[in-house]
């Protein structure tokens, strides 16, 4: 995000974002889409990207040449967990629903705005959103969002807090190779997870990186 004063331009960006976007880059017209898009197009946002299936977790934790003399980490949350933590209003539309997850259509059923977001409870918690199908690459790499409950939240400090939710997956360094070969054999690569011209050279100028070599 844009370090410790973001809270005081959340509203600002999120405004600015809606006033020169094009009018039908969201469905509809909920908050919570929009603020799904502007994470998706890069806006910094409260929202958090996740995924569903640990092979596009390994291959984002195995993407950067420049780090493959460090361990990487997979970070891992029990959505179900942090589901127990969440205010009682929230908690009973997913059992309405018989959901997992939120949509931004349930969402908006219990605040259609930010600022009621915020008011939902005085205890921080962390939601997990499912976005709109936007494009390919949300589909393709099985995504997820993390809403924080405030914007001044800081996900590390909540996770400390919280140790039951998460847990860490370390990949030593000297495996990564290995990690990286086999996922490009099982076509886990940026022309899959990024369709389009940008992913196909993103999967090329890695592939053809010689082996100690560093991306520029």
């Amino acid at each position: 995000r844009l370090g410790e004063g973001y809270h005081h331009l959340e509203s600002h960006l999120l405004r600015a974002f809606r006033k020169y976007a094009s009018r039908d880059a969201v469905p509809g017209d909920s908050v919570w889409n929009w603020l799904a898009v502007a994470q998706h197009h890069g806006l910094p946002t409260r929202l958090l990207d996740w995924t569903y299936s640990p092979f596009v977790a390994i291959h984002f934790a195995t993407e950067d040449l420049e780090k493959f003399d460090r361990d990487g980490v997979i970070w891992c949350v029990d959505f179900t967990m942090t589901n127990e933590l969440l205010p009682t209003k929230l908690r009973s539309i997913l059992d309405r629903e018989s959901a997992s997850m939120f949509t931004a259509e349930m969402l908006a059923s219990a605040a259609s705005t930010l600022a009621e977001f915020d008011d939902l409870a005085k205890e921080d918690f962390l939601l997990f959103l499912e976005p709109p199908s936007l494009d390919d690459r949300i589909v393709n790499q099985f995504a997820l969002f993390s809403l924080a409950s405030s914007a001044r939240l800081l996900l590390d400090e909540w996770l400390e807090t919280h140790p039951e939710v998460y847990r860490r997956i370390i990949i030593p360094s000297s495996v990564k190779w290995e990690v990286r070969d086999k996922l490009d054999q099982a076509n886990i690569t940026e022309r899959v997870l990024f369709p389009g011209l940008d992913g196909l050279s993103r999967w090329l100028k890695r592939y053809y990186t010689p082996v100690g070599k560093s991306l520029n």
